[in-house]
């Protein structure tokens, strides 16, 4: 889970800590590592670049895209 000070509406310069499994799975997903993730801000110009990366309008990469946002969802929530 990520560690969160305050809520999920937090500003940009909230800081996080993904655990190793969250690591783990970004990279899976993303054949991105995510390196560097100390704050929100961090984390919105990572999954930036995954999106940019994979960019597209086809059903795949709008799923991915769709991932990608549950899975930040999932860790910001934790």
């Amino acid at each position: 889970m990520v560690a969160i000070k305050g809520v999920h509406h937090d500003p940009p310069g909230a800081q996080i800590r993904l655990t190793s499994k969250e690591i783990e799975y970004f990279q899976w997903l993303t054949d991105i590592e995510p390196a560097g993730i100390r704050t929100r801000a961090d984390l919105d110009a990572y999954v930036a670049k995954c999106k940019a990366h994979y960019w597209g309008v086809s059903h795949d990469t709008q799923f991915l895209h769709w991932m990608i946002d549950q899975e930040v969802a999932r860790c910001l929530a934790a």
